[in-house]
Order: C-alpha cells, then sequence, then structure tokens
C-alpha cells in the first residue's frame, strides 16, 4: 500500500486534534474505506484489538496490516460512535486520549496516540455485549419478590437446587479445569453473564493452591495490582499478602460471586466429540467418576501449574529430602541441614532465605544468570505511576491501570521499560555491585528491558528483591555455579565436579508450558495441535520467534475448537477473563464470532 495521509494538524489543542483524526476515521470507517482509515496511522503504528474487531486478542502493525484487518472485519462489525470520554492530553509530541464507541454487538473503549504523521498507537477493546449486559448497577438483580407467595423458596434454597443440578441434570456450557486465581476470576465473570460454567478443582478447598505452598510465601506484587473483578480488596489490605490471606481471600471470594465450583474433583481425560460439538470431560468428584458435556473448555491450570522435574542420574540413590519447590513444606525441619537449592528465581531465592532464617546451611545453585530487582525499586519506578497509592489518588483507578497499560503493544514495550531499569541501575548501583562481587550472575533481560518483559517473554529468569538478595551479597547464602551432573547417596555434583554436601534438595526448576496440561489430559497431538502457550516471539532468551504480537493461545481462540487457555498473574487473571468472558458469552448466545488472524503456531512446547 503506497498512500499517503496528511499530517494531523498540529495547531489547536490536543481536543481539537482528537476530534479532526477520529472524524476522519469513523468517516473512512462508515464508507468501508479500509485503505483511507489506515493512512490515518502512522507508518510505524501499532493497533491492539481486544475482541472488539477481530474476535480475538489481536495486534497489527503498520498501515498494510490495518488494512487487512478493516478489509476483513468492517462490514460485520460497523463501529461507529467514536468520542473522547475526558479532555486529551499533549506531552512530547504525543497526543493521547480516552474512547469510546459502539460495535454492531457491543460497547467498547479505547486508547489513541496520536503524532503529527498519524496514529501512533490505537487500543480497541470490548467491554460488553448489547442486550446481555451484566446486571449490575441499575440492573442488579432485585433480590427479593415482595409480595406473599405460596410455596416461595428462599435464596439459599435456589442456590442449592442449581448447585445439585449443575453438572449431573444440566449440563455447563463452560467447564474450567483449574481453580486457582484464573479459575475463580474467570469464573465469577461467566457468572455474572449468565453463562452455565464449572470450575473444576482437585484441592479439597478453593485457595488451596497457595494455601499449600511453603509456609513464607507471599505475593511479591503490591495489592493495587491484585484485585479480583467485582470486588477489590479493603483499604486496609496488607501490600504484599502473605499466602495464607490469599487463599482465605479466595476461598471467601468463591462463596460471595456464587462461582459454580466443584472442589476434590479430579480430571481423568478430556477429548472432542467432532460430530457433538461438545467435549467429554471425565472427572472423579470424591471418588465418583462421571463425564461432563460442555462445549468449551478452559485451562487455568496456571502458568505456575506444571512443574518441571529435571531428572538428574542419581535422583533415586539421593537418601535426604528432594522435591520440586512447588512441593516444598517450609523450613521448619531443615534447621541445621544442609540444604542445595536448584535454581535462582524467584522461588528460588524464597526458600534459600526462609531456610537460613530457620538454621539451615544453604546453596544456590545458580545455572544461569538471573534479573534481580529490589522491591522498594520496583514499586516506586516500575509501578508506582499506576498501581500505587499515589496512582490512586490521582485518579488512576484498577481499570484505568489496566487500560494503560495495555494500550502499549508488545513490540514497542521495551522502548517503554528500558528507561524504567535504567534508573533503577542507577538508585541501586551499589546493591548491583556488592551482588555481583558475591558471584552473583546478573543480567538486565537480553535489551535491557527487565523484569515485565522477561516475565511476558518466557516466565522466568527473575527475583524481586524482598530480602534474599542480601544474604547472597553477604555470603549468607553460599552460591554455585553450573549444571547439575548426577547425585549420590548425599550430594549433588555439578558438571564441573564440584560436590554440594546435602540433606536436602530443592529444585526450583520452573514449570512448563500450559499444553502439557492438554498433552496429559486430551493427548500430544491436541496439545501440537494448538502448540505452545506463552511468550512473544521475540527471539531473546526462551522466547523463540517468528514475532507473535500477543502471547501465544492465551486469552483467545485457538487452533482447537472449543478449547481455551486463562491464567497470568493476578492482574492479567483479573483483566484478561473479561475477555475471554465475553467471547465465551457471544457464542453462549449465537452471537457470530469470526475470528480474524486465529493464532498460528510454530513451536509445540
Amino acid at each position: 500500500m503506497t498512500q499517503t495521509v496528511d499530517r494531523i494538524e498540529a495547531t489547536g489543542s490536543p481536543q481539537a486534534r482528537v476530534d479532526a483524526w477520529l472524524s476522519r476515521f469513523e468517516s473512512a470507517l462508515a464508507a468501508r474505506d479500509a485503505d483511507a482509515a489506515a493512512a490515518l496511522f502512522a507508518v510505524d503504528s501499532y493497533w491492539r484489538d481486544l475482541v472488539a474487531f477481530t474476535w480475538t486478542i489481536k495486534t497489527v502493525e503498520g498501515r498494510d496490516e490495518v488494512a487487512g484487518m478493516l478489509g476483513a472485519c468492517l462490514d460485520r462489525i460497523d463501529p461507529s460512535g467514536f468520542r473522547t470520554t475526558e479532555t486529551p492530553t499533549e506531552a512530547d509530541g504525543v497526543t493521547e486520549a480516552w474512547l469510546e464507541f459502539e460495535t454492531a454487538t457491543g460497547r467498547a473503549k479505547g486508547h489513541l496516540r496520536l503524532k503529527d504523521e498519524g496514529a501512533w498507537t490505537l487500543l480497541t477493546s470490548l467491554r460488553e455485549l448489547k442486550g446481555f449486559e451484566e446486571r449490575r448497577n441499575e440492573q442488579r438483580p432485585k433480590g427479593v419478590e415482595h409480595g406473599v407467595v405460596r410455596g416461595r423458596k428462599s435464596w439459599a434454597e435456589k442456590r442449592e437446587e442449581e448447585q445439585t443440578r449443575l453438572g449431573y441434570e444440566q449440563q455447563p456450557y463452560v467447564v474450567v479445569i483449574g481453580g486457582g486465581q484464573g479459575g475463580i476470576a474467570l469464573g465469577a465473570r461467566l457468572r455474572q453473564l449468565d453463562v452455565p460454567t464449572l470450575v473444576l478443582e482437585r484441592n479439597e478447598r478453593p485457595g488451596d493452591s497457595w494455601r499449600k505452598r511453603y509456609k513464607n510465601l507471599c505475593l511479591h506484587d503490591p495489592v493495587w495490582y491484585d484485585h479480583l473483578p467485582y470486588l477489590p480488596f479493603p483499604e486496609n489490605w496488607p501490600v504484599f499478602a502473605p499466602k495464607d490471606k490469599i487463599a482465605d481471600w479466595l476461598e471467601m471470594y468463591t462463596r460471595l460471586m456464587e462461582v459454580p465450583y466443584w472442589t476434590s474433583t479430579e480430571v481423568t481425560s478430556a477429548s472432542w466429540d467432532e460430530e457433538q460439538q461438545q467435549w467429554l470431560v471425565t472427572v472423579v468428584r470424591e471418588g465418583e467418576e462421571l463425564v461432563l458435556t460442555p462445549r468449551h473448555v478452559v485451562f487455568a491450570t496456571g502458568m505456575s501449574g506444571k512443574p518441571n522435574l529435571p531428572s538428574f542420574p542419581g535422583m533415586d540413590v539421593f537418601e535426604g529430602d528432594q522435591h520440586h519447590s512447588s512441593q516444598h513444606p517450609g523450613p521448619d525441619s531443615y534447621a541445621g541441614k544442609k540444604a542445595v537449592v536448584v535454581g535462582s528465581n524467584n522461588s528460588a531465592h524464597d526458600i534459600c532465605a526462609a531456610l537460613w532464617e530457620h538454621g539451615a546451611d544453604v546453596t544456590m545453585v545458580q545455572r544461569s544468570s538471573t534479573h534481580v530487582v529490589k522491591s522498594d525499586s520496583l514499586m516506586e519506578l516500575g509501578l508506582g505511576d499506576l498501581y500505587s497509592e499515589r496512582a490512586v489518588r490521582s485518579g488512576i483507578t484498577t481499570d484505568k491501570a489496566d487500560m494503560i497499560f495495555a494500550s502499549i503493544p508488545y513490540r514497542i514495550m521495551p522502548q517503554f521499560q528500558i528507561p524504567v531499569y535504567d534508573a533503577i541501575r542507577e538508585r541501586d548501583k551499589d546493591f548491583y555491585a556488592r551482588l555481583e562481587a558475591a558471584g552473583f550472575q546478573h543480567d538486565w533481560g537480553d535489551d535491557g528491558s527487565g523484569l515485565f518483559l522477561k516475565y511476558l517473554r518466557r516466565g522466568s529468569g527473575y527475583y524481586i528483591d524482598v530480602g534474599a538478595s542480601e544474604l547472597v551479597a553477604d555470603g549468607k547464602i553460599k552460591l554455585a555455579h553450573g549444571q547439575v551432573d548426577h547425585l549420590t547417596r548425599d550430594a549433588v555434583v555439578l558438571s564441573d565436579g564440584t560436590e554440594l554436601k546435602a540433606d536436602l534438595v530443592v529444585y526450583a526448576t520452573g514449570y512448563g508450558s500450559m499444553n502439557g496440561w492438554v498433552a496429559d489430559l486430551v493427548g500430544q497431538e491436541t496439545a501440537d495441535l494448538v502448540g505452545k502457550c506463552w511468550g512473544l516471539g521475540s527471539g531473546t532468551t526462551k522466547d523463540p520467534g517468528p514475532w507473535e504480537g500477543e502471547q501465544r493461545n492465551m486469552w483467545k481462540p485457538t487452533r482447537q475448537e472449543g478449547l481455551w487457555f486463562h491464567g497470568g498473574n493476578l492482574h492479567q487473571s483479573r483483566h484478561y477473563s473479561l475477555y475471554l468472558a465475553l467471547q465465551l458469552k457471544a457464542r453462549y448466545e449465537g452471537i457470530p464470532t469470526p475470528v480474524y488472524g486465529l493464532q498460528e503456531v510454530h513451536h509445540k512446547s
């Protein structure tokens, strides 16, 4: 495509510039002139769509891709009514504006960054479906039927009847496998949208996926980042919540939000019935086997759900305790013992610190370099503008913060993040000097973009320092480097021959791709069909290309009909559960949902 665009008039107020752009944009859309609409974008530009246009989560880059997407979607989406919702602002040659608009089926919000050349970034996000709005605010349920009604059933009786029927007399439309924070958040969304859903959890209580972890585990993300949908944490909630407090909150939340939730339920297999267009999900619930037949299955088994337990020679002869970090019981019984922790990311540091506090002799085996950022610095410089008390005071609600974050396309996110980590590097240079002097191998990510890009690209390779790094710098947590070669009766032996005596070995070796659960429950063929979950295709360490533009397979349609993935941290579980729920609701109500740009598969695991 070779057309050019008249430069956006630089004179006038930011409001006038945005209004002029929106007027021309909407006119082009109404005329179904995809090329004219695309010409309103800068040459280097990015349009990130969350379901509103594409019925998936998709970023298109540059004018040609914008025109291609619009050419495929405009007739059925029929967007209109673009308008600002607050006064646009301007800084450093970029005008920013918050938008709202409508499509044929829904109401949407958006965010625009406008340069003289045209739109630099555009975010469009579907927020609700027309005619199928959540029953809240003015539409909230009355809760009681006034008057005298013979044989009236109470709320508790109706709730018990529903719980008894669902999964037996009435089949769910959606089955969510995994009842941690992701499954609970999605279950709450679907409940509010009246989509028959069952969330299946193998543990005995909601929150057990946190409750059963090592006793000193706390969230490393701050409270403002971690709210669940509908019910924010109270204002006296601790900044960093202990895992048992989070577990109790999840249990309470599940009850208050009336999430249809089966505990002590193990999924043993699942298969897609092509003829019936439904799943056959075999479960064992409290000892009873039954088969559920949902139309959709969502794997909400978590980014930290499938442990990577290594297989080293000699593990069968080691006489001490050994386990993956996900099974670590805590430090209490290891006082005076020699502990070797294999790994150097968040869990490894937490476990090492707790063992040292309880009198163990601790060695951390660092197999590759790790990015470390002090918690205080991350909170102030990395998250403070969006997720903090300061942000709340300045009018940044959780939803607005989520949208600001979402408005930055992944391709250009490093240029937003690198200055943050440059500032952290300077602020804490003495800390990093001491840490590296102790022999700790540190990095800032392949391109200096720090923690959040490492998380998005690979989900590993970092530690938010809440104290363990001081122990490493002081030599109180010992360091060893290299790969594990084998274990003996009483030691871990590295590839260079270094022998680390051990009574306890903890494998803090991370977690596998979520499609590993698909391989286990559905089959390897289906796991290969949908491909790897997570990562952007950045070509950086552990995130092989080609460029994907979005998180692989997350919160959007996959190559297997009726199969979805939901997960991430609490922030992502909260924000993206909305878009996944709307996609499922649309299908439940029979709204056509033709997907533009279905996920391609470049990597199977």
